[in-house]
């Protein structure tokens, strides 16, 4: 493997990152980028330790367009490992070949091997993001993915400045070690730190070293700061705080929101939320804290995970003042995450929820295990002689490693590779959020048994869907962050406790839910979402947490073609490459 931190790669990086192309014309905008995948060594808490980066950098660059351009992205692999480029949120018009799930949509980029992904950004404006899409990659392959309105107008005032406010974590484990682990149903490793804007902060230490912190310098009192917050963690959703100030929550996930006040945000992995900050205190220096929330015990346990950021403003006289530190609500209280999404409503647009409903699903979320003989006869809770699952309705997702489910479907060749009948309800229905099915205790060995299985749902183009994601407390009660490629839904209402249509549904928001693509199912309780499936192709649906991932929470959506060329998939792109050409399996 190529060294690459030779200042000979860091120029060639700056010469590649020059050849960023904007072409205009009366009618369109083409956006190009080139991103090279590559190693690095960075050193933390007195380690070092290799991670895989975009450009040199980390986070990654960040694409930076307007709503309406048609974007270009060359990415070219020098890791020893494959792996795709996924566009979070991203709408995919029609362009599902360039949605970059792996082994979903396409087969994983080869190790010395190149790929364009090109497509438009249409009806879309606000923060999203991209990230790696094979195994744990994500951790370190990610940025900001910024869409400006055309007509430079914001429903809310013009902020002197955006910030790109990217929360994640430090790894020291090899990222591709971590994910056999996590397929062998292990999620007993943690990272070691969080971090902003890939900055630890300066509570972690190590030898009397203290650690660099992000700092937003030059803060001029009076002016408005748009932070644009990304949670690209693998494990956890963070709370998020700047002492002495406040926020007005003014968008999530790339749609607009019934401007909100609040002086915290709290962030699942795969959301991005929008804020207004007004630099109205004191001049001074003020810490941000980003702190990561966790279920109590009987839970798993994982250390707290804090990094700490920097606001300074211009005027501050004494430099050598002890920062103000905001008040975090405790790490395992997870009611603050409850009310700041429920408390959160769309800003009135032309999109109308469906009222009719062709297809409803309730869909339970939790762990389960499986037999690792095959007999499938094993002692249960926890024992060596099974694997931990995740699952949705009770069937863990095996996730093909050779083949891409959107080209199979595309080219007819289904047979050995899915099935079509992911259940629309959980095969046995229990006290979904009795917290004595968390162990330990006896009381969850009855429900554990789980199917592998790689099943699939089809719907009708225009079909209307529902769907009722439950939290369970089934062996853990973790909130899931949910994300649904290709598609925003309509939330039309969450809850704590189970969920009981009778009562529910009359909560129900028609006139202005939150759009977003990544829902946040409250730890034991429920959400419930709509849309219109009016985009064809192959979508992958599944928890934003890594290790639910990858112990199989998802599944896929098929959504059939329209009755016109204009509302069905087109063939593959010339630039797509099947997986017969460049197919390797999962590393």
């Amino acid at each position: 493997m190529e060294k690459v931190s030779t200042a000979a790669f860091l120029f060639s990086v700056v010469a590649i990152a020059a050849l960023t192309i904007v072409v205009v014309d009366s009618e369109a905008t083409m956006v190009e980028q080139t991103f090279v995948v590559h190693e690095m060594n960075v050193t933390h808490l007195c380690n070092t330790t290799r991670i895989f980066v975009v450009n040199g950098q980390f986070p990654g660059p960040t694409v930076d367009v307007t709503e309406g351009d048609t974007v270009v992205v060359h990415v070219i692999n020098r890791l020893p490992h494959g792996l795709t480029i996924h566009w979070h949120g991203v709408r995919q018009m029609r362009s599902c070949w360039a949605d970059g799930a792996g082994f979903i949509t396409e087969c994983p980029i080869a190790p010395g091997s190149n790929h364009t992904y090109r497509f438009n950004v249409t009806d879309q404006v606000g923060t999203l993001w991209w990230h790696a899409h094979v195994t744990c990659l994500r951790s370190t392959i990610n940025g900001a993915f910024i869409i400006r309105p055309r007509d430079g107008k914001y429903p809310f005032p013009t902020p002197t400045k955006d910030v790109p406010i990217i929360i994640g974590e430090w790894w020291e484990l090899d990222l591709i070690e971590l994910d056999r682990r996590m397929v062998d149903g292990n999620f007993d490793d943690n990272p070691l730190s969080a971090t902003i804007n890939g900055k630890l902060g300066d509570l972690s230490n190590c030898s009397g070293t203290v650690e660099e912190s992000f700092i937003l310098d030059n803060v001029n009192s009076g002016e408005i700061y748009l932070l644009r917050l990304i949670n690209t963690a693998l494990f956890s959703e963070y709370y998020f705080k700047v002492a002495g100030h406040t926020f007005t929550v003014v968008a999530a996930d790339a749609n607009y929101l019934t401007p909100y006040n609040t002086d915290i945000v709290s962030i699942s992995p795969g959301e991005t939320i929008d804020v207004l900050m007004a630099a109205d205190a004191p001049p001074g220096h003020y810490h941000m804290v980003a702190l990561a929330n966790q279920p109590p015990p009987p839970d798993l346990q994982i250390p707290q995970l804090t990094s700490l950021g920097l606001l300074r403003y211009t005027a501050a006289v004494d430099t050598n003042t002890v920062p103000t530190m905001p008040i975090m609500p405790s790490q395992h209280n997870t009611m603050p995450s409850y009310y700041f999404h429920a408390n959160l409503t769309g800003l009135a647009r032309r999109h109308r929820v469906p009222r009719h409903v062709d297809e409803r699903l309730l869909i339970t979320l939790g762990l389960g295990s499986i037999c690792r003989n095959t007999t499938g006869r094993c002692k249960r809770g926890r024992s060596p002689e099974t694997v931990v699952v995740a699952t949705m309705n009770n069937v863990s997702f095996a996730h093909p490693n050779a083949t891409s489910l959107l080209e199979r479907y595309y080219g007819g060749n289904l047979e050995g590779v899915y099935t079509e009948d992911f259940p629309v309800r959980p095969p046995r229905v229990f006290n979904f959020t009795d917290r004595s099915l968390i162990p330990p205790g006896p009381e969850e060995a009855a429900l554990e048994p789980t199917a592998k299985a790689t099943r699939l749902r089809r719907f009708r183009y225009n079909s209307s869907v529902e769907i009722v994601f439950q939290s369970t407390t089934l062996l853990q009660s973790d909130s899931n962050p949910m994300h649904l490629h290709g598609y925003d839904v309509f939330v039309l209402a969450q809850g704590l406790g189970n969920f009981n249509p009778r009562r529910d549904v009359s909560k129900f928001n028609y006139y202005n839910p939150q759009l977003r693509n990544t829902v946040q199912v409250p730890r034991g309780g429920w959400a419930a979402v709509r849309f219109l499936a009016d985009n064809p192709g192959m979508w992958y649906l599944h928890c934003h947490f890594e290790f639910h991932i990858i112990m199989g929470m998802a599944t896929a959506f098929i959504v059939e073609d329209g009755p016109t060329p204009e509302t069905s998939l087109p063939p593959p792109p010339p630039e797509f490459k099947r997986c017969g050409a460049n197919g390797l399996k999962q590393p």
